[in-house]
């Protein structure tokens, strides 16, 4: 007889730091079409943002990243999420959706200062992202002509999911 729990695929979140930075880099470089700037990387360490970005870990293997940012006004603050990848074969395991749901909870709790929505650009090639966005709530709410600079298509869909 085995034991289920010993088999159990172990899914893990750390917050991102200078020490694990170059694993954010080399999974970011694998991912996705575009190369982020140094100061992308140096934003996402901020600590405003550390509920918001992280590295995910499958069995203790580092196999995808989400990194958002808050933008705010006077009045209120939406979160922006900038990049959400998991490396082709640990897809459909449900680690995007558990890596959505870790940063929709923790913006939903948040107070100071209080998040109203988060939004998202995702390239009108892809249906599978947008799909799975929709899933978890997000709706299209406008395409963003010429979004992408570097890469065709060039537009995106913008999603949006209201927390309040």
């Amino acid at each position: 007889m085995t034991n289920a729990s010993a088999t159990a695929p172990r899914i893990s979140f750390a917050s991102l730091t200078s020490n694990n930075l170059g694993t954010v880099q080399k999974l970011n470089s694998v991912l996705f079409p575009i190369k982020y700037s140094e100061k992308f990387y140096q934003d996402v360490l901020k600590p405003e943002v550390e509920e918001f970005c992280k590295l995910v870990y499958y069995n203790d293997v580092p196999v995808g990243t989400i990194c958002c940012r808050l933008d705010t006004t006077d009045d209120r603050s939406d979160m922006y999420l900038m990049t959400m990848g998991i490396l082709a074969p640990y897809r459909s395991r449900g680690l995007g959706s558990r890596c959505l749901e870790l940063v929709v909870s923790a913006a939903a709790i948040q107070t100071k200062p209080k998040i109203h929505k988060i939004y998202l650009h995702v390239q009108v090639s892809n249906d599978a992202a947008k799909k799975f966005y929709e899933r978890h709530g997000f709706k299209e709410v406008e395409v963003h002509k010429n979004y992408y600079k570097k890469i065709t298509p060039s537009d995106a869909w913008v999603l949006e999911r209201i927390l309040d």
